[in-house]
């Protein structure tokens, strides 16, 4: 971790402390390598992602560390009332997928 003698943002703390390799001098896009230790994920795109996954022969890297959340197929109005068969349906994939 690099030291600033200046107060850093949360950002900056965060990508300093995640920064594998900065980028090339002379790299015009500025691509750095940065090493990701949780995975947030939705049930929106998820069970799409999990499904590539799986046809490739491939599971969740770590799966201790990937975090989901339903708050797209969730009724704001009445969180107690049951979802839609669609939002069930991907909600359902999502959490057998990431636990495979």
């Amino acid at each position: 971790m690099t030291h600033h003698p200046t107060p850093q943002t949360l950002f900056h703390k965060l990508w300093d402390s995640h920064l594998v390799e900065p980028p090339r001098e002379g790299d015009s896009e500025g691509e750095a390598l940065l090493y990701v230790d949780r995975h947030l994920v939705y049930e929106v795109t998820s069970p799409q992602a999990f499904e590539g996954l799986r046809l490739a022969g491939r599971k969740p890297w770590r799966r201790e560390t990937v975090i989901a959340t339903a708050a797209h197929n969730v009724p704001p109005r009445r969180p107690s009332a049951p979802a839609s068969t669609p939002s069930r349906t991907r909600c359902r994939a999502c959490r057998c997928a990431s636990s495979t």
